[in-house]
């Protein structure tokens, strides 16, 4: 796809208010457990991309920091992702033996998700709408993008609103209320915007929002990965508050995507997590809340796109985010 940290400093238990959603406060277990883990910070590695991964904003990203793990999990390549591992990166067992803030157990009855489906099939003739430059923040971009497409010429507005709406039906079947960003139609010729699609989460105080794409990068560039978002804070984006639990959620969706689709983390960027940090995606830097990209492959190359275009491959996509989602929730 053609698109759009450090962790904030630890806060004692006792110095967040009670009436902050639950995905902002921390147990003082969780950060007992940080402060003894800063083994686990020195495997980050900052590296600036010269090509490559798009999103909602079409451009290759500006900075990219590769969540690289020094456990032996994370050494072990590709194989400790797809077995469910939440040791991708670093803090991320500790999250999922001993965080509470998923609260797990938590019914999951009218609790509201936020699919986002990437692009739409009526960009492409809708240029000059899509191409109005929005605020996000960091700077300006195109209201959207067209997407990409396999040699075949699938397209992925197609491949993400097959996800979304497979995706809507596991999660509707758990009892969420699910909301998506837009469905292609006559009701919605191009778009919506970047800044649009971050707002309609917001409104709906999602619990978690996940934007589905797949990327366009040059064949051999293989695998999924999930971006998160930077912290970021200027004019009207201020992730602050989402940082740690979108990273959470990004966690989750990665080790479940892994082990449902079958699919390794990218090879071409991410460390091999399959996680990414990014600033310039203005779907995540307007978030107020929890939310990812996932990339669920690459289009221009001939194995992964074989995948993507594949329905029974699509419903696994489809399972697998959504046990990401529900995992995070607490479900």
């Amino acid at each position: 796809m053609r698109y759009d940290d450090s962790p904030p400093p630890p806060e004692s238990a006792s110095s967040v208010s009670p009436d902050r959603p639950w995905y902002v406060r921390r147990s003082t277990l969780v950060v007992a457990v940080a402060a003894l883990a800063p083994a686990c910070l020195a495997g980050w590695v900052l590296t600036e991309v010269l090509g490559g991964g798009g999103t909602d904003d079409s451009r290759p990203p500006r900075i990219v920091m590769p969540l690289v793990s020094q456990t032996p999990a994370a050494a072990a390549g590709p194989g400790a992702a797809a077995s469910g591992s939440a040791s991708a990166s670093p803090g991320a067992s500790a999250s999922a033996s001993t965080d509470t803030n998923t609260a797990a157990g938590k019914s999951l009855a009218g609790r509201v998700v936020v699919i986002d489906p990437g692009h739409n099939t009526g960009n492409f003739k809708h240029t000059t709408e899509i191409n109005r430059q929005v605020d996000i923040g960091t700077n300006r971009k195109e209201c959207d993008t067209t997407g990409t497409t396999t040699n075949s010429g699938y397209m992925e507005a197609e491949f993400s609103m097959d996800v979304s709406r497979r995706l809507r039906t596991v999660l509707e079947a758990k009892g969420l209320k699910v909301v998506l960003t837009h469905e292609a139609g006559a009701e919605r010729p191009f778009g919506p915007c970047i800044d649009e699609r971050a707002r309609i989460g917001n409104e709906a105080r999602a619990e978690a929002v996940v934007s589905v794409h797949a990327d366009g990068v040059s064949a051999g560039n293989r695998g999924f990965h999930v971006i998160l978002p930077a912290k970021v804070k200027a004019k009207s984006a201020d992730t602050a508050q989402i940082v740690e639990p979108s990273r959470m959620l990004g966690e989750r969706i990665a080790g479940n995507f892994a082990r449902t689709t079958g699919s390794a983390p990218a090879n071409y960027l991410g460390g091999g997590t399959g996680l990414v940090v990014r600033d310039d995606l203005g779907g995540l830097n307007l978030s107020t809340r929890p939310k990812v990209f996932i990339e669920c492959g690459n289009m221009r190359d001939a194995k992964d796109a074989a995948q993507l275009s594949s329905p029974e491959w699509r419903q696994k996509a489809a399972q697998g985010i959504a046990d990401g989602i529900v995992g995070f929730l607490g479900g």
